[in-house]
């Protein structure tokens, strides 16, 4: 069995792994199966086999070289291709081939990645407070969402995200009208684990225990079946085993007008981007 602790450490450094690479582009025989396909940006997320010197066996989404065709490619093959990372670290998969569509489904489920300008679903969670919101709730309200869960392992991933999300909190409660303006939202990707309680008692850590800032900064979690709706829109990737959940990462800016505006995909980012992303959505309105 794949040893996920292993799986998520990996993916976690990937891209400092990448950024190491030589000069010249490297290539890396590649084999998995099809979970889902996104048009809109020409990505697979594929469950794929370990990949020597680069990668080990997980799920994760790639993006595919653009002169390559994949009508011919739906959710349930089994693909084999190669990954090229070129010196800069980015990488993409390239001579994709189907070596095996028995496994097919019989209804494609293609991933509906939202674009800029598209709105995002409405779906309804429930809060640290066991109380039930809509993300139509903050409509007026310029938001920043991420996903997260409490029981995360990993230094780079979650508890980076969280103390991003705390420090955009300081920067904006410093002005009261921006304060009201905003608002931040961390969805749990572990609905089974992470109750009410359990997000109250994890946010509190991150909010100094001022309770009161709950009002600005929600800690929430979906149905499944909300969450796949949310993931499928934001490209989200998590796979659950051995009681944790492998997962990419997705942060998202929210217009007032319940609009998707801008999507960081890694944690790379630093609190002041986002602050400053939130207020140029704000001066815009005036």
């Amino acid at each position: 069995m794949r040893n996920l602790a292993v799986r998520i450490f990996l993916f976690a450094c990937l891209f400092f792994a990448l950024c190491s690479c030589g000069k010249s582009d490297r290539h890396y025989d590649f084999k998995g199966r099809v979970v889902s396909k996104v048009s809109e940006t020409h990505t697979l997320v594929v469950d794929h086999e370990n990949i020597p010197g680069f990668m080990a066996a997980m799920t994760m989404p790639y993006p595919v070289a653009a002169n390559v065709d994949l009508s011919g490619v739906e959710a349930g093959d089994r693909i084999a291709a190669r990954v090229v990372v070129n010196k800069d670290g980015d990488y993409e998969l390239t001579k994709v081939a189907v070596t095996d569509s028995s496994h097919r489904q019989k209804e494609v489920n293609e991933t509906r990645q939202l674009f800029p300008g598209e709105e995002i679903p409405d779906v309804e969670l429930v809060n640290q407070d066991g109380k039930k919101l809509r993300l139509s709730d903050s409509r007026g309200k310029t938001v920043l969402l991420t996903f997260i869960y409490t029981r995360c392992p990993m230094p780079t991933f979650c508890p980076r995200l969280s103390s991003l999300f705390a420090a955009v909190e300081k920067e904006l409660a410093k002005d009261p009208k921006e304060y009201a303006r905003t608002r931040l939202i961390s969805v749990s990707i572990d609905p089974k684990f992470d109750s009410p309680p359990v997000l109250r008692k994890y946010g509190l850590a991150y909010l100094n225990g001022d309770e009161k800032k709950f009002e600005h900064w929600s800690f929430a979690v979906p149905t499944p079946e909300n969450l796949k709706k949310l993931a499928q829109a934001f490209a989200l990737v998590y796979e659950e085993e051995d009681n944790q959940i492998a997962h990419s990462m997705s942060t998202v800016l929210i217009g007032p007008d319940g609009r998707l505006i801008k999507e960081w995909n890694v944690s790379d980012w630093i609190a002041t981007d986002a602050v400053a992303a939130m207020r140029q959505v704000e001066n815009a309105k005036n």
